[in-house]
């Protein structure tokens, strides 16, 4: 039987939720009847390492090898820069924004692909997406939704960028939640939305946290509680703002903890100065980014989780795979895993609201418990989930 020919796109395969879902699904194909090629506009992420050697990474774009000055640029290339970065001045500053400002300069820059697909798949909105619509031949397009749309998106980079869902045959969305938002925002697309879970990896992580690594010296040999926090440095959805003003409470209110952040971000340089005035320096610790946190994950005594959007909200599942109990805000997608109560606390947006709930794990002890041995008992791995993958790319199980 002639394998069935697959393409995923994604940017990079650096630290985050998206990145291990990618990886996640790409380690649980079944390669005997899958040829699976993986194009990244960049190569070099920290996850790259973990992907099966059965995928066939292709060479990154000429434009992004340019970039890195793997090879040197066509007057198209630079003149595609220029514009970009003179586009950068005017208007907001949103990811959005700059992905169609990029696409609209630097696009028409990109090579197509050569190759002809059965199914593409750009997992992530923004580039991957507008990559596979303009540069790839295939039956079947596929655009995944990492994330939640909203209807305050602005208006013009939701008409701009309506085309490229329209011209995908279907939109993966990984939460219900998520993809109820899409469904307001994009209403007439409704017939090809989709909801097809992420895959958590439960084997590759237990692996991964046996993983020898080097604790920081706050770290080692410190019995108080240990507060975990795995997400990007940023305040419009992961709430880092709400962490600081947790974190002081707890320190005004003579907890002993100590609070470490996993991630990179735009909001650190804000965190520092934060940091500084509250005396918060014993406190709390940023451990950057890493391939492999799950040493932190297994060591943690509480994780926390402040976002105020998550297509999913990958960490607190990680986190309930190592038994961890969460403490994590309302956010839209929360009650596709937590059970307020049963497998942790879920709090409103208010800082004194997440302090309380870490002060009751840590002081109540018969709850701390309670917890735990419930999230013996849950079901973790999502392994299985790649069953729906098979469905929507028309295969089965």
């Amino acid at each position: 039987m002639e394998k069935k020919k697959l393409l995923f796109i994604m940017d990079t395969l650096g630290t985050g939720g998206g990145e291990k879902s990618l990886v996640s699904i790409l380690n649980n194909l079944d390669y005997d009847r899958f040829e699976v090629d993986l194009q990244l506009m960049s190569s070099g992420g920290e996850y790259e390492r973990y992907v099966s050697d059965k995928v066939n990474i292709l060479p990154n774009p000429e434009y992004f090898r340019y970039l890195k000055g793997e090879r040197r640029g066509t007057f198209r290339m630079k003149l595609g820069r220029l514009m970009y970065s003179l586009s950068l001045r005017f208007g907001p500053n949103l990811r959005m924004t700059h992905a169609r400002k990029f696409w609209t300069t630097v696009g028409p820059c990109i090579e197509r692909n050569p190759k002809e697909y059965d199914v593409a798949i750009g997992f992530s909105q923004c580039i991957p997406t507008f990559y596979m619509i303009d540069k790839v031949s295939s039956k079947q397009k596929i655009a995944w939704v990492n994330c939640v749309f909203h209807l305050d998106t602005q208006e013009k980079e939701r008409l701009w960028e309506k085309p490229y869902y329209q011209k995908s045959d279907k939109i993966s969305l990984v939460s219900e939640a998520a993809l109820e938002h899409f469904r307001k925002v994009y209403p007439d697309m409704a017939g090809k939305m989709y909801f097809t879970p992420n895959i958590i990896d439960r084997k590759m992580m237990e692996d991964q946290a046996r993983e020898a690594i080097a604790f920081p010296d706050s770290w080692k040999g410190y019995s108080g509680t240990k507060i975990l926090t795995v997400a990007s440095l940023n305040t419009k959805d992961k709430g880092y703002d709400i962490v600081m003003q947790t974190c002081r409470i707890l320190s005004e209110r003579n907890l002993d903890f100590r609070w470490y952040a996993i991630g990179r971000g735009p909001y650190r340089g804000q965190m520092e100065a934060f940091i500084k005035e509250h005396g918060l320096q014993d406190r709390f610790f940023f451990l950057g980014t890493m391939p492999n946190p799950y040493p932190y994950f297994k060591g943690c005594t509480v994780y926390v989780q402040t976002s105020r959007h998550e297509g999913y909200g990958r960490s607190i599942a990680e986190a309930r795979l190592f038994n961890k109990p969460v403490v994590t805000t309302r956010y839209d997608a929360v009650d596709m895993q937590m059970k307020d109560g049963k497998n942790g606390l879920v709090t409103s947006f208010d800082p004194n609201d997440v302090a309380d709930a870490v002060c009751r794990l840590c002081q109540d002890k018969a709850l701390y418990s309670s917890i735990e041995e419930y999230q013996k008992t849950e079901k973790k791995g999502t392994e299985e989930n790649i069953e729906k993958l098979y469905s929507l790319i028309g295969e089965k199980a």
